[in-house]
């Protein structure tokens, strides 16, 4: 994703949250989701920014066929995800992604 898609994302304004993420998503009229990640400064230096990506992209690449398609996502992990272990962090991120449908679909997501 670039920037601009990064803004439109957070335009839109539809937000879910748990104690470890907080995701910014819309709909995107593809048949993939497209995801960006957004980690701040203030979770640590580069190597744990770093580490930080590394695990959100390996828990979405492991769960790319069961998630949800057609949206544009952006992950911002908590200071409190820097300390989780691997499998606390997949099953937060997953719980948050779950309840999005295909956009196509009758129900949209909350």
């Amino acid at each position: 994703m670039r920037k601009g898609d990064f803004d439109a994302v957070y335009r839109a304004a539809r937000r879910r949250s748990n104690s470890l993420f907080t995701l910014f998503y819309r709909p995107n009229q593809l048949p993939h989701c497209r995801y960006g990640f957004s980690i701040k400064k203030a979770m640590g230096s580069a190597v744990t920014r770093n580490r930080m990506r590394r695990r959100v992209r390996e828990i979405i690449r492991l769960h790319r066929q069961e998630l949800p398609r057609g949206w544009d996502i952006v992950i911002h992990p908590k200071h409190a995800a820097d300390q989780a272990p691997f499998a606390t962090l997949e099953s937060e991120l997953l719980r948050l992604l779950s309840p999005l449908r295909n956009p196509g679909e009758t129900s949209q997501a909350p």
